[in-house]
């Protein structure tokens, strides 16, 4: 899944038993807006964790734009630590993903069909939407 200011925007389905890592270009491509292009003085970062720290995944950011900020197991927690003011960055995902297991029938999936499991999820996505919008604006 991926999210732009606290709204889920992205999504790929599969199997609970697959990696993470095997998803990111399927959710990236899955975005149904155009995304602006990045220019070296508006670059476009993408922040993943430890799961994510691979070659192959740094390639394909790269060539799909990204500026890919991998932190590995730990480092975040000690940068964290010397500066107090500082967020950790997934924090807004890590959100999203709450607010969906609200929504029961997604919490623990129900629906043997994938088309019927990802009507869901993109319910669940235009709802969270349509309350993020009240609240700014």
């Amino acid at each position: 899944m991926t999210e732009t200011a606290g709204m889920p925007i992205g999504l790929a389905i599969d199997g609970a038993n697959r990696n993470d890592c095997k998803l990111v270009e399927p959710t990236i491509l899955s975005v149904p807006i155009e995304r602006p292009a990045p220019t070296p003085e508006v670059a476009q970062g993408m922040c993943l964790d430890k799961a994510y720290d691979h070659d192959f995944i740094r390639e394909l950011l790269e060539g799909l734009d990204f500026t890919p900020h991998i932190r590995s197991r730990g480092e975040e927690a000690r940068a964290l630590r010397a500066d107090l003011g500082e967020r950790a960055r997934r924090w807004v995902v890590e959100r999203i993903h709450s607010w969906i297991n609200r929504y029961r029938s997604l919490l623990t999936r129900w629906s043997k069909k994938t088309k019927n499991h990802e009507a869901l999820l993109k319910f669940s996505f235009a709802l969270i939407t349509w309350q993020q919008m009240r609240v700014l604006g």
